[in-house]
Order: structure tokens, then C-alpha cells, then sequence
């Protein structure tokens, strides 16, 4: 007994194979569809039809032979003529059912690589926002660290000074008394304009000591503590959308455009300070202050204090000093929100 062997013409069928958007199954687009008996049914009633039509016709009175060949080709354009159309449209129709389907199949692939590429990002969002959170983080306890130790320091003069002065000998009528109750404000040095630029451009890394130092004293100084406090806060909110400043840059503006804004003027005659392009920033920023009330109230607390802050700044600064301050975090926020604020409008 011998084995026959398979007919070398025949193609082996493709099983279905697993992909990573499912299991896919090469579509039979050879075997006969409704498309087609539909087609077939038409042509066929049609041929009868024609046929019927033609021999019910009484004998024509003999004509010429050139009568005779037009009408014979007329007769075969009326009989093929509409079957061939039907073939036309069937052919479309399954063409149209082909582009559905795989157009079906490729939005479902391109579907699975949006969540996926969405799900990847998000996991580098996470990553991206815990190391801003730890620099962030590093910053707010140096400032609690500055902060508690001016408190001590207060504590210390009140409570451990003012005993020891009891505890002496009356003060004599020869004896001048002293103004014992000074400030910490009344202590601390005027906030340089260096200072100012570095606290708002926060320290660039935990061993960034100088950044630190001019933090300490920015925290110090009413006016610019508020702004810094202002600016960190809007600065941990953009970290949210996976926004941060170091990845935007800026178009410069002149220091005389900066000087107007100090100065109150507003809408396109400062447009040039707008200088953030990035449209997915600004199209993120936008909807977060659209949607997100906190993010919203934050972003004009920190517009507000930019203002005032500013407006002090640049009566006693240089244009350098304008142009270093333009190149700090803070003022790159303020560009971005200021541009979906309308600031610049």
C-alpha cells in the first residue's frame, strides 16, 4: 500500500496566530460571498430576461447588412452591458467590505499601542515625579530647618535671656537701658538682587549650597518668601502633568519689554514675554486650569505675587539682572501660565 502523495498546488491553510493585540486570523477573502450569489442571481434573471424578451420579438422584415450588424451590436450592448455593471458594483462592494474589515483590524491594533504607549508613560511619569518630589521635598526641609531656627532663636531670647536679666541687680538710674525686643527682620540683611534670582531659580541639586543659602535667605524676606512658596506650589502641580521647566525653552524677550510689564502694561504689548511654544505644555497646563479648581486658584496666586514681586524687583535692577531673572524657573511658570491666563493677549 502506498502512500498518495498531497497535490503540490495546494496551499496549506494559515492557522491563527496569537499577537500582542490578540489573535489574529487571515481574513478568506477567495471563498464566495453574498456579495457575489447576489451578483450571480442579477446576471442570471437579467440573461433570462433578455432572452425571453428577444425571442418573443416577431421575425424582423429583412434589412440591409449594415442594419444588421448594428443591430446586432446594440442587442449584445443591451444584453451584456447591464451584467457587466452588476459585476462593477459587486466588485466594489466587496472591495469596500475588504477596507472595512482591515481598517476595523488596524484600529484595534493602533488602539492597543495608544494604551500601551499610555501605560509606559505613565510609568516614567511616576519615576519623573518621585525624583522631583525628593528635590522638592529637600527644599521645603531646608526651609522648615531655616525656619525652625529662627523660631529657636526667638524662643531662646525670650525665655532664657530675660531671667537672667531679672535675676541681676536693679538697673541703676546711671545705668542706660536697652532696646532688648529687636526683630528677626529687623536682623536679617536686605535680600541682595543675586539672591533673589538664585532662590527663584531653586537649588539645582542637594549639594547646590549656594542655591540653598540664597533659598535660606529668600525665605527670610516677606515679599520673596511668599513668591517662592507661590512658585513651588505651581511648580509641584505642573510636575503632576509631567511639565517641568528645565524642558521648556523659552523665547528671550528685551529687558525693556519686561520693564512695561513692571510698569502695568498688558496684552500685546508685552507678547514677546509669552515665550513658551511648547504646545503640549501649554495645551495640558490649560486644561488642568480649566478642570482643576486648586490648580487653578494656585496658578493665579502665583500670577499675583509674580506681579508684585516683579514690579519691586525692577525698579532698582539692571537690564542683566532682568535678563538673568528671565532665565529662572519661576519666570519660565510664569510665561506659561501668563500665556493661558490671556496675559499676553
Amino acid at each position: 500500500m502506498t502512500d498518495t502523495p498531497p497535490a503540490q498546488n495546494q496551499v496549506p491553510r494559515q492557522p491563527a496566530r496569537s499577537t500582542p493585540f490578540g489573535v489574529y486570523t487571515r481574513p478568506e477573502h477567495n471563498a464566495i460571498s453574498s456579495i457575489e450569489i447576489v451578483a450571480i442571481a442579477l446576471s442570471a434573471v437579467w440573461l433570462l430576461a433578455s432572452a425571453i424578451f428577444f425571442l418573443m420579438q416577431p421575425p424582423a422584415a429583412p434589412a440591409d447588412t449594415s442594419d444588421g450588424g448594428l443591430r446586432f451590436l446594440m442587442t449584445m450592448l443591451v444584453v451584456f452591458l447591464p451584467v457587466g455593471m452588476i459585476w462593477v458594483a459587486a466588485t466594489a462592494a466587496r472591495a469596500s467590505r475588504v477596507m472595512r474589515e482591515e481598517s476595523r483590524r488596524l484600529q484595534a491594533a493602533i488602539d492597543a499601542i495608544r494604551h500601551a504607549y499610555i501605560a509606559q508613560q505613565q510609568g516614567q511619569s511616576i519615576d519623573g515625579d518621585s525624583s522631583v518630589s525628593r528635590k522638592l521635598d529637600e527644599i521645603a526641609a531646608a526651609a522648615r530647618k531655616t525656619e525652625s531656627t529662627l523660631a529657636m532663636f526667638q524662643t531662646r531670647r525670650d525665655a532664657a535671656a530675660r531671667p537672667a536679666i531679672a535675676a541681676k541687680a536693679p538697673v541703676t538710674e546711671d545705668q542706660p537701658t536697652l532696646a532688648l525686643e529687636t526683630q528677626a527682620s529687623d536682623l536679617s540683611q536686605p535680600l541682595s538682587h543675586d539672591d533673589f534670582i538664585r532662590a527663584l531659580n531653586f537649588p539645582e541639586t542637594a549639594e547646590d549650597e549656594e542655591g540653598f543659602a540664597a533659598l535660606r535667605k529668600a525665605l527670610k524676606d516677606r515679599n520673596a518668601s511668599q513668591l517662592v512658596q507661590a512658585a513651588q506650589d505651581i511648580l509641584t502641580l505642573l510636575s503632576q502633568d509631567g511639565i517641568y521647566m528645565d524642558d521648556l525653552i523659552p523665547d528671550r524677550a528685551r529687558p525693556e519689554v519686561w520693564r512695561e510689564f513692571a510698569q502695568g502694561a498688558r496684552g500685546r504689548t508685552i507678547a514677546a514675554l509669552g515665550g513658551i511654544r511648547d504646545r503640549s505644555s501649554l495645551a495640558l497646563t490649560n486644561a488642568r486650569m480649566k478642570q482643576d479648581p486648586i490648580f487653578r486658584d494656585a496658578g493665579h496666586h502665583f500670577l499675583r505675587r509674580f506681579d508684585r514681586a516683579f514690579s519691586a524687583f525692577e525698579k532698582e535692577a539692571s537690564d542683566a539682572e532682568i535678563s538673568a531673572l528671565a532665565d529662572t524657573r519661576t519666570v519660565r511658570a510664569f510665561m506659561l501660565l501668563g500665556r493661558v491666563a490671556g496675559t499676553f493677549d
